[in-house]
């Protein structure tokens, strides 16, 4: 990340997101849960304060941020200080490792890749969820971006953009999951979880080693 402390110093501010957008929260997690592995060996690499990894039963997740560890710990999720970038693990340790909304803050998109597909095993999976630069909220996100507490250094991509440093990385057989049909402040309800990319401004890539 490219200033670590704004996550560090706002954790009041990052967890308002989630109080005042519940049911995209909701939406993000079945996007997620959909493509998940049923297995308790996974990894959430930027887990904050445990917002995904807690509900998907994710029991290690790693982070920078000591503040946002803090809350983690708390909802039961072991958390070890660290960046994608290096990963503090043996190689072929994990059956997936999954990156949420995490992706656009990597100070090196290549290296942090190659260290998810270096620590899975041979048939593990990486899965990605993250807002869609083309899609209705990605646009905005980026024009507005400048003025965001978090997003000002954010670097957002596309499916496409993704699936090529995926494929660099030696992942293939990819699955997608969309969601957020609507914008933020139109939301009465969770939004429905459909296959596919290209509608939906959250997309989850799952992409095999």
């Amino acid at each position: 990340m490219s200033d670590r402390t704004i996550f560090e110093n706002n954790i009041d501010r990052y967890e308002e997101w989630f109080s005042e957008n519940p049911f995209a929260y909701v939406s993000e997690l079945h996007a997620v849960q959909e493509l998940l592995p049923p297995s308790r060996n996974g990894i959430e690499i930027g887990v904050g304060t445990g917002r995904f990894a807690a509900p998907l039963g994710i029991p290690i997740g790693i982070d920078p941020s000591r503040a946002m560890a803090g809350l983690a710990k708390k909802k039961g999720v072991e958390v070890i200080t660290g960046v994608a970038e290096n990963l503090p693990f043996k190689d072929a340790e994990f059956d997936y490792a999954l990156i949420v909304t995490t992706v656009c803050f990597l100070d090196d998109i290549t290296l942090a890749f190659q260290e998810a597909h270096r620590v899975l095993k041979p048939d593990g999976s990486f899965l990605i969820g993250f807002v869609d630069k083309n899609s209705p909220i990605g646009m905005a996100y980026e024009q507005r971006k400048h003025e965001s507490h978090f997003y000002r250094d954010a670097t957002f991509y596309s499916v496409e953009e993704l699936l090529h440093h995926l494929e660099a990385a030696g992942f293939s057989a990819f699955s997608f999951r969309q969601t957020l049909f609507h914008h933020l402040d139109e939301m009465i309800a969770p939004d429905p979880v459909r296959p596919g990319h290209g509608d939906g401004s959250f997309v989850v890539i799952r992409a095999d080693k």
